[in-house]
């Protein structure tokens, strides 16, 4: 009787302590967790860059339906990488420098690509690339000089933007032939330049401002 109660608590007791093994095994590593967790922004901004390619040679072919959902999809992780890091304070300065980079090799890509089709003019390419590459130029200049600048676009800068991304939509609308937009285009058009412009000229007025002091 004795030896049979023995058994019964050996049992018991393995049995307790296989379940409490098995609810240790089955506990989530936390830490890999949160930091996967942490990467997504980026992961979603890796993606944008991975769909620059597809779009060039979705438009190379003419494409121009197949073209604008893809850049539609990345205009969806533009936004909602940039709401994911504010929501869950995952900001960090690889994803701000990032971000840009990004978005600026989709833009330019696409408005080369449209150039080259004859759907934009090769001047407005040219406008764009020039004021991009000036900002950038001017920004690498102002770190070789150890001047503090901050990676903050201005409010122009993010107008422009917006209409180059809605020129862009337009015109793969318009070869789509999803919407007549002869009449529109031109109009837009001149609003990119317009904005272009100035918001190259605000950034020049401020990278000599910071020059400025040492005169």
């Amino acid at each position: 009787m004795q030896r049979r109660a023995a058994i019964l608590t050996g049992r018991t007791q393995l049995f307790k302590q296989t379940k409490r093994n098995r609810f240790r095994i089955r506990q989530p590593n936390k830490n890999v967790d949160d930091a996967v967790f942490s990467q997504i922004p980026n992961l979603l901004t890796l993606s944008r860059m991975f769909m620059v390619p597809v779009v060039i040679v979705l438009l190379d072919s003419r494409q121009y339906e197949f073209a604008l959902i893809v850049f539609f999809i990345a205009g969806v992780t533009d936004g909602l990488d940039g709401w994911i890091a504010k929501k869950f304070e995952l900001q960090s300065t690889f994803g701000a420098m990032l971000d840009p980079i990004a978005d600026k090799l989709l833009l330019v890509s696409t408005y080369a690509m449209l150039a080259v089709l004859g759907d934009i003019p090769f001047w407005l390419l040219v406008l764009v690339v020039f004021r991009d590459v000036m900002i950038v130029g001017g920004y690498w200049v102002l770190i070789a000089m150890d001047k503090k600048v901050e990676i903050q676009p201005i409010w122009m800068s993010k107008f422009n933007t917006l209409f180059q991304i809605i020129l862009v939509v337009l015109v793969l609308m318009h070869h789509a032939h999803w919407l007549a937009l002869e009449s529109v285009l031109p109009f837009v058009i001149a609003i990119v330049v317009f904005t272009t412009i100035f918001s190259g000229l605000s950034y020049m007025r401020a990278g000599f401002a910071l020059i400025e002091p040492e005169r």
